[in-house]
């Protein structure tokens, strides 16, 4: 028999590519009328912002390799340029799906509940004066039309903002000949506005586009001269900061002086309405220095995430996901000291199910708590506002010795983290950057008291960020802990990010980029082992993203063993499951619901000793070597018993679950006609309160 070669690209689905179907998959919850009809409005502006995110960085970063000349492949043995051609075939096809999805199943629901989006053509006599006095008052004041001449020309145009292309007839205030202008939408107005709803012939909820509004009154602009067409763009830009961390000396005022470049990195997209003349098209596409490959003609309004200004606009409740209360464990409800609980027993929080309050409790104890003499905590994403941040401000001014990793480079979040960072240093904490050339992604607090003459370490160790705000939203688990190995090898990590010293061996963590990748490996080829020998044997893995070439052919290697082998992969996957001779033991499933799937478990049977460990790390390449990653195991018995049961569900889901298929397409399950309907996230949801 001959053994397969695990190196053959037709085994690797592209990771970009991949992730293109991750976004088609949250985009057809939009369709889904099982979901609540805001919701189905929310889905479609979380696919269209993800869709922005992967322009400004997936495409962005494969075209930069075509314009260095880049021939390398990935394990699929595509090229960048090959890549970006099934890229631009696939998103063209993708956004065509987007508009429709709006304007034929959620516009026409949105307005049976009376939540209309006018046009011009639409509008009322009361409702244009409406909008005539809203534009003379909010609108012309601040408006700078710039028509294009050689002392005029093409003006800088901010990443993703909404701006139009006007054609212009007859002559200008200098007797010339008028061509083409544009004009720039005021970034500080909202783009959806709604009418009063207590005049004259206005609904309880009617919304007119920022740009229908400029369209309307696009002749006011221009005196003297008439606008025969008026067209909508918006242009997308590389977001990926670049900052030579070998060459600078402070990396905060580095990535401080970088940030305002973000607004005008090189373009990758360009969208236009699709009414736009091509000659219009091609005169914007040539300002921006793009391919008819990088236009896209859209349906409605050029960006579609604004739309999520609705969802507070409208109140209705009865269109919304109903309100739940995440559960406290029932031995924290009454309990003044949380130290003392930890003393006896880990805590396992799974959120948002479990509330994250214990989780700020810890931090504010540990603040007010005079036993307490040291906090240490990394701080990826914290969102504004933070009250954790509140209590480490709080700590350090109570003189404690307060050490905070703040990742600057967290994607997105670099200038909220500038902010914290200078927060936390003019109260006298510690702050240092994480290590250059790894981002610090660990998620970790560690807290040291004084009890009975002795110094005791309680830990939390999550899979998600310190994000009040996030932990309402995504699934992740925490785990609160006095366990003094586990409290040794957080000291141990913490040394190392502020000394950056080496340090002895952990002991019960691993972490990247030390010791994940081939801890992970050794444990799957371990259970290969077990399956050839005939002993209970089975592998399941919950992560985000899976496309780290050498653990998928371990995985491989472990199918073809016997092992069997559930991954549940919300986003990227480059494995192909069910491929004989190769996958036959691998399914791979994507769970898409009300909440973003953001935990990672590794199950191992171990022959009858089983392991369970919870991660920061995504199976990916950055996370296993280009990150500070944190993996810890969960030992006691009932709470590995409670995840695995958690697990279960996802692996039981028949209504939110996609099964990828070694064709590289997914299918999203449905229940047989002798199957009950079961959510995994719904379960979890009406779960019993947890006192774990």
């Amino acid at each position: 028999m001959n053994t397969p070669d695990l190196n053959n690209p037709d085994l690797y689905i592209n990771r970009q590519l991949s992730l293109l179907e991750f976004n088609r998959r949250v985009l057809e919850q939009a369709r889904d009328t099982s979901n609540p009809l805001i919701e189905r409005l929310k889905f479609l502006c979380i696919a269209s912002d993800n869709l922005d995110e992967f322009f400004e960085v997936r495409v962005a970063g494969l075209k930069q390799a075509e314009e260095l000349g880049s021939v390398q492949a990935g394990p699929d043995n595509r090229t960048p340029q090959e890549v970006l051609r099934e890229i631009s075939a696939r998103t063209h096809e993708l956004v065509d799906y987007q508009y429709r999805v709006l304007n034929e199943n959620l516009m026409p629901a949105l307005e049976a509940e009376r939540i209309r989006f006018l046009r011009r053509s639409e509008w009322s006599d009361n409702q244009r004066a409406w909008v005539a006095r809203y534009f003379r008052e909010s609108l012309l004041p601040i408006l700078s039309p710039l028509g294009l001449d050689p002392a005029h020309p093409f003006p800088q145009v901010l990443n993703k903002s909404l701006n139009f292309i006007v054609s212009l007839e007859g002559k200008d205030a200098f007797g010339r000949s008028s061509g083409m202008a544009v004009v720039q939408a005021p970034r500080a107005l909202p783009r959806v506005i709604q009418l009063p709803p207590d005049e004259p012939g206005n609904g309880p909820w009617d919304f007119v586009f920022l740009s229908s509004i400029i369209h309307a009154h696009v002749n006011d602009l221009f005196p003297g001269m008439k606008a025969n067409g008026c067209y909508q763009f918006r242009v997308t830009r590389n977001s990926d900061l670049y900052v030579d961390e070998e060459e600078v000396d402070d990396l905060l005022r580095a990535m401080e002086g970088e940030l305002p470049s973000r607004r005008y990195g090189d373009c990758v997209r360009l969208e236009v309405a699709i009414n736009c003349p091509q000659f219009m098209s091609d005169y914007l596409l040539e300002q921006f220095e793009l391919s008819r490959d990088d236009l896209y003609q859209v349906n409605g309004p050029v960006n579609l995430n604004r739309l999520l200004a609705v969802y507070d606009l409208v109140d209705r409740p009865d269109l919304k996901y109903p309100a739940f209360t995440p559960t406290m464990p029932a031995k924290l409800t009454h309990a003044n000291n949380l130290f003392t609980i930890l003393r006896h027993q880990d805590l396992l929080l799974h959120h948002p199910f479990d509330s994250f309050a214990p989780v700020v409790e810890f931090i504010r104890q540990a603040a007010q708590d005079p036993d307490v003499l040291a906090i240490k905590q990394t701080l990826y994403r914290t969102g504004p506002d933070s009250v954790i941040v509140d209590h480490l401000v709080a700590a350090a001014r109570a003189g404690k010795e307060v050490t905070v990793v703040i990742e600057l480079r967290a994607r997105f979040d670099e200038e909220a983290n500038i902010k914290l960072a200078n927060r936390l240093q003019e109260a006298g904490v510690h702050v240092v950057y994480g290590v250059v050339g790894h981002k610090t992604h660990a998620k970790l607090t560690l807290v040291v008291r004084r009890e009975a003459q002795a110094l005791v370490q309680y830990t939390h160790l999550g899979t998600g960020n310190y994000h009040w705000r996030t932990a309402r939203l995504y699934t992740d688990y925490g785990l609160l802990t006095s366990d003094q190995a586990i409290g040794e090898d957080a000291r141990k990590v913490f040394l190392q990010l502020t000394s950056l010293g080496k340090v002895s061996a952990l002991d019960k963590l691993l972490e990247s980029p030390f010791t994940l990748h081939d801890g992970m490996t050794r444990k799957i080829e371990r259970e290969a082992e077990h399956a050839q020998e005939g002993r209970p044997a089975r592998i399941i893995v919950k992560v985000n993203s899976l496309v780290e070439p050498r653990i998928i052919r371990t995985l491989y290697t472990a199918s073809q063993a016997g092992v069997c082998v559930d991954l549940i992969v919300r986003g990227m996957c480059s494995l192909r499951p069910g491929i004989k001779g190769v996958s036959d033991n691998i399914r791979v499933r994507s769970i898409i619901g009300r909440f973003l799937e953001h935990t990672r478990v590794f199950y191992f049977a171990n022959n009858g000793r089983p392991e369970l460990f919870c991660a920061s790390a995504d199976w990916m390449e950055r996370n296993f070597f280009r990150r500070v990653e944190t993996c810890f195991p969960i030992e006691h018995h009932g709470l590995r018993a409670r995840i695995l049961e958690e697990l279960g569900f996802y692996l039981r889901d028949n209504c939110q679950a996609w099964e990828l298929t070694s064709d590289g397409q997914y299918h999203r399950c449905q229940p047989a006609d002798d199957e009950t309907p079961f959510a995994a996230q719904q379960a979890l949801l009406e779960g019993p309160a947890r006192d774990a």
